[in-house]
């Protein structure tokens, strides 16, 4: 019996810009979306690419407390909780995942914007753990 393909969509938050990853349970791989700048816009890709998981990026500083931008990602999470009642939210440390996508080959013109990547390496990471339990 095969099982019911799942749809991920990755987030890397920020302030000022929310990068966005796609990813199933099918490929395992994810890839840059887009960028947009509120919790609305992530509710509004959500009910147009029809996810079933979103992959939060929670920002934490290197030794593990309080970066301080908590505040305002907890004030995101309950506005996403809100719009969005019926969807799973996983959180994943998204540490040096900024780092990571400066990385990545290509340049401005050949390659997604650091928010997208971003996106991309935490939905990747989640996918690589949790791929025995999709």
């Amino acid at each position: 019996m095969q099982e019911e393909l799942k749809i991920y969509l990755g987030v890397d938050w920020g302030e000022k810009r929310i990068g966005l990853a796609l990813g199933d349970s099918e490929t395992k791989v994810a890839t840059p979306f887009k960028t947009v700048s509120s919790a609305k816009e992530v509710a509004e890709v959500i009910y147009e690419e029809i996810i079933d998981v979103l992959v939060l990026g929670e920002p934490i500083k290197m030794r593990g407390e309080d970066n301080g931008l908590n505040k305002d990602f907890l004030i995101f999470l309950e506005e996403l909780k809100k719009l969005l009642p019926n969807i799973k939210i996983e959180l994943i440390d998204e540490r040096l995942s900024s780092q990571e996508a400066d990385k990545m080959p290509g340049n401005k013109k050949t390659k997604a914007s650091r928010d997208e990547i971003s996106a991309m390496i935490i939905l990747q990471n989640y996918l690589d753990k949790n791929g025995t339990n999709f």
